[in-house]
């Protein structure tokens, strides 16, 4: 089933994180899903275009995002710090600002949440483990412990309160991969549009975790308790190989960045400075 044949099923989208990277890809994209898309972001976002709201918000105060999610019956969750930071501000952004996102979603009847986790939510696997969706959380740093935070208070507003989930474990979406690693983790843009409509769509997802990649070679993640998604990607970091030759991807003996599916999380950050 397309896009095109399913019409708009929404009244209003929330999308946060609008002005990020990922924000900006979706915005372009996700128009046709709803009659209204509502963008919110802590920095500017331009101008609101035909059928779209521009609302700025502090996801960490707590009444401005109440009111952010006033009429909104499903939402994109974007925002947030998306690197490795001290502590104190991915708490800001990514665990008080989720807890208040969801607080409010449930208080204003919002049905689906699609929520931008990562795999950094399991970071400390070796590169040699093949990782579903059952396994324990095995995070990297504290952008990694954040999504691992954010993953299980989905699942406990799914559990109490029936509001349903779909954390996507995200791994390098970018127009094509950068090193020997996104040749693994890469995601395409098309890609990732993909997985969100599917995401979005599906009747029921209860509450869902689905590694977010593409159709590449070699994968880390297996997707098989996400199957009901129907998400099929058509993309592959196989067309960029040339750039990356198989011998530069060999891991280095006892070094984390190149041991574990992390990467460079795994060195670098405020614990490490």
């Amino acid at each position: 089933m397309t896009q095109q044949t399913i019409g708009k099923r929404f009244k209003r989208i929330l999308l946060t994180g609008a002005a990020g990277g990922l924000g900006k890809v979706l915005r372009e994209r996700i128009k046709p899903w709803a009659d209204v898309i509502r963008l919110s972001d802590i920095s500017d976002m331009g101008p609101a275009q035909a059928g779209e709201e521009i609302v700025q918000c502090d996801l960490a105060d707590k009444a401005s995002v109440l009111k952010l999610l006033e009429g909104v019956d499903a939402v994109l969750h974007f925002g947030g710090i998306s690197v490795e930071q001290p502590f104190e501000p991915i708490m800001q952004a990514n665990i008080l600002g989720m807890n208040n996102l969801y607080e409010a979603a449930y208080k204003s009847g919002v049905n689906r949440i699609v929520y931008a986790s990562s795999n950094h939510a399991v970071g400390y696997y070796p590169n040699t483990t093949l990782v579903d969706a059952n396994m324990p959380m095995r995070p990297d740093g504290f952008y990694g412990l954040s999504k691992c935070f954010g993953e299980l208070l989905s699942r406990y507003y799914f559990d109490r309160f029936g509001l349903e989930t779909v954390c996507l474990r995200i791994g390098s979406s970018f127009p094509e991969p950068r090193n020997p690693r996104m040749m693994v983790t890469y995601l395409s843009y098309d890609d990732l549009v993909e997985l969100v409509r599917c995401s979005l769509f599906t009747p029921r997802v209860d509450h869902t975790i689905a590694f977010g990649v593409s159709d590449n070679r070699a994968l880390w993640v297996d997707n098989r308790h996400a199957s009901h998604l129907g998400y099929r990607p058509k993309d592959s970091s196989e067309t960029f190989a040339d750039r990356f030759p198989a011998t530069s991807d060999r891991p280095e003996k006892n070094d984390p960045a190149t041991i574990y599916q992390g990467g460079p999380f795994t060195i670098t950050g405020p614990m490490f400075e």
